[in-house]
This record gives C-alpha cells, sequence and structure tokens, in this order.
C-alpha cells in the first residue's frame, strides 16, 4: 500500500531565537513559535502523520505545553520518524517547497537535506538507499505576507509504503 501526505506550516517574524529551517541555523531574522518555529521540519513531520492516521504535530506536541517550549523541531521530527515506524510504514521520498523573501536559502539547502534526511532515517526501506530529501526556496515577489518578508511557509509531500 502506498499513501501520499501532506504537510503546511507557517511562522511570522518576531521570535527570540536563532532562525532555524530544516534543522540549520540561518543567518536572519527568527520566527516566532512555541519551539523554534522551524517550518520546515513542522511541514515535513505533518506530511508523515497523517497518510499513516496518526494526529498532527499541533495534537502530538501542544503548544500550551511547557515541556516544548523552544524545543528542537528536529527532535520532533525524530520522534514523529519513530512513530511512523512504530506504524511499519517506510517513507520513499520528502518533497519541501520553502517560501521565504529573505534570507537567501541557496547556501543551505545540502545542509538541510542532509539532517532531515538523518532525522528520518528509522523509516528508510531496509538495506535500501536513505529517505530522499528534495527542497526548493521560492521567493514572494512582493506578493502576499511571503513576499512582503513578514514570515515564511513551507509545505512538504511524502510518499510512504506500508512494510
Amino acid at each position: 500500500m502506498i499513501r501520499v501526505g501532506l504537510g503546511f506550516d507557517v511562522h511570522p517574524f518576531g521570535g527570540e531565537g536563532p532562525l532555524v529551517l530544516g534543522g540549520v541555523t540561518v543567518e536572519g531574522p527568527s520566527l516566532e513559535g512555541h519551539s523554534d518555529a522551524d517550518v520546515v521540519a513542522h511541514a515535513v513531520a505533518d506530511s508523515l502523520l497523517g497518510p499513516v492516521g496518526l494526529p498532527d504535530l499541533g495534537t502530538l506536541f501542544p503548544a500550551a505545553d511547557e515541556q516544548y517550549r523552544g524545543i528542537s523541531s528536529m527532535d520532533l521530527l525524530r520522534e514523529v520518524a519513530q512513530r511512523v515506524h512504530a506504524e511499519r510504514w517506510w517513507v520513499g521520498n520528502v518533497d519541501v517547497v520553502i517560501a521565504a523573501e529573505q534570507p537567501r536559502l541557496a547556501p543551505h539547502l545540502a545542509g538541510m537535506q542532509a539532517g532531515i534526511a538523518a532525522a528520518l532515517e528509522p523509516v528508510r526501506r531496509p538495506m535500501g538507499p536513505g529517505v530522499h530529501i528534495s527542497i526548493t526556496p521560492k521567493r514572494g515577489e512582493g506578493i502576499g505576507f511571503v513576499g512582503r518578508a513578514e514570515g515564511i511557509a513551507a509545505w512538504a509531500v511524502a510518499l510512504l509504503e506500508l512494510a
């Protein structure tokens, strides 16, 4: 059985910590959020949870719970990968689009891909290649909240296969 999952996340600028995207600290204004506000990790996590029939990221790790304040979203993604693995699913690939007017993301894409692939190690097919991760940055071209540089959004699509 094969399923496709779609994840989405968005955060406004104005946070207090560093800007973290796909587990990589990037120079630029930080995002507001209860955790480290990593929109990439959040979108990837939700793209994995839905097809498996598990609750979304906000339900599993609620913002009202202080134990998750400032937590690394990559730690949450690793926990999601463990839960998906426990349900006997493998992930073939994840395709991510990041919408950000600033900062420039191209120099950080390889680091994001490597970090996400490592976090998803529990859900790669045994004896197979690692999970293929593709990340594409897009600009808002001056349109909407992304174009006005008010925040960052990310979408992720994942292909999952029942073991």
